[in-house]
């Protein structure tokens, strides 16, 4: 997949009911200096891959105590990869960035935009051009072997599966495993770290596509309030922290915030 140039304005089609909202979120954003995006799986809902909960989502069809979990895949690494085979290495593989990931990449190459928070696993911030990206659960699009650690990519995983299930590494014959936090593992240190400062030094936070029902990740958006930061929510579903937000929309966040941006 192409990355996208950050420099160049997609098309997009104005939606005056918009305007209002836009010119609300441009104005904090014009007078932020530290500003933080923290996003879930509702910003890459609007590039065709689907959220985990509510109607449709992921786990109305498929068990995340047995594809999402580290204790399973141990015990039975052929489910995850049949997951990934009949599933998973489409949604991702088509996937593109959609607006409201290239207008975070615009403000970050405007200087703006200090850091992307993600919950996501698809790499679709980096592939809109973002550098500054760090990621809670990890990168479906990254793969390793659990023997030797040994590096694939998602084009030479797809091979691999197509040929056996699950797929052994070609080093040393190990099993082959997503880069991403299953249920029953840490995350990251380090990112988290990372995340922590970006959340308690910003003075803004951009809230975009994120539930804020999943625990630790949904902690920063708090810590970014609770140290002075204003905080503004742009989700189709109401969140738990939308009476403390300084501003919430709910809409989806492509049209809003390519307006925000080019506009």
């Amino acid at each position: 997949m192409t990355t996208i140039e950050a420099n160049i304005a997609p098309e997009f089609e104005p939606d005056d009911s918009l305007v209002d909202m836009s010119n609300q979120i441009r104005r904090v954003i014009q007078s932020s200096n530290r500003i933080v995006a923290f996003t879930g799986a509702g910003i890459s809902a609007e590039s065709g891959i689907p959220t985990y909960r509510g109607a449709g989502g992921v786990w109305t069809k498929y068990d995340p105590s047995k594809y999402a979990s580290i204790e399973y895949f141990n015990r039975d690494p052929s489910y995850y990869w049949q997951f990934f085979k009949d599933v998973r290495h489409d949604l991702i593989a088509d996937a593109n960035p959609n607006l409201a990931h290239q207008a975070l990449s615009k403000l970050e190459h405007d200087g703006r935009l200090r850091a992307i928070i993600t919950q996501n696993i698809d790499g679709l911030h980096q592939n809109a051009g973002s550098k500054r990206v760090l990621e809670l659960h990890g990168n479906t699009r990254r793969f390793y072997c659990m023997d030797c650690k040994a590096k694939y990519s998602l084009d030479e995983a797809w091979d691999m599966v197509m040929n056996e299930l699950p797929p052994l590494c070609k080093n040393c014959h190990g099993i082959i495993r997503p880069d991403v936090v299953l249920f029953g593992e840490m995350l990251p240190y380090k990112t988290v770290e990372e995340a922590e400062f970006e959340a308690s030094n910003c003075d803004l936070m951009l809230v975009i596509g994120s539930s804020l029902v999943v625990y630790p990740a949904a902690y920063l958006p708090e810590t970014a309030l609770m140290n002075g930061a204003k905080v503004v929510i742009i989700n189709v579903d109401p969140t738990p922290l939308d009476a403390k937000a300084t501003m919430c929309f709910h809409v989806e966040a492509g049209n809003l915030l390519a307006q925000t941006v080019w506009s």
